[in-house]
């Protein structure tokens, strides 16, 4: 079974950074696609960034655009998410997804249902 153990959460002032890991075991897992969602407290999960791996494109949610970075290694399915310029609003636990179909050229992954491997997730605290 594959498993996707994130990485790199906790405390921070806001106008600060962190990096975010994430990295597959178990079984071989050959993703097409991994990314980052985040769940706010009595909120729902929402999509964050993903990168796909044929052709390195990289997508992000509005909120986060010019602020966060998605970067990753494919050959070991390790996906790390940069994240500068925090603010309380980014508060949140951050899961990390694995998706192991392919949808074609030029799709973008970013819903929930793209993904079948998820992690159990990294706390993310912001402070003002």
């Amino acid at each position: 079974q594959v498993q996707l153990v994130e990485s790199g959460g906790g405390l921070v002032q806001a106008g600060g950074s962190l990096r975010l890991s994430c990295a597959a075991s178990g079984r071989t897992f050959s993703a097409y696609a991994m990314a980052w969602f985040r769940q706010a407290p009595g909120k729902e999960r929402e999509f964050v960034a993903s990168i796909s791996w044929s052709g390195g494109s990289t997508y992000y949610a509005d909120s986060v655009k010019g602020r966060f970075t998605i970067s990753g290694d494919n050959a070991k399915n390790t996906v790390y998410l940069q994240m500068n310029s925090l603010n309380p609003e980014d508060t949140a636990v951050y899961y990390c997804a694995g998706s192991a179909r392919y949808y074609g050229a030029g799709y973008i992954y970013n819903m929930e249902a793209d993904f079948r491997s998820w992690g159990q997730g990294t706390q993310v605290t912001v402070s003002s």
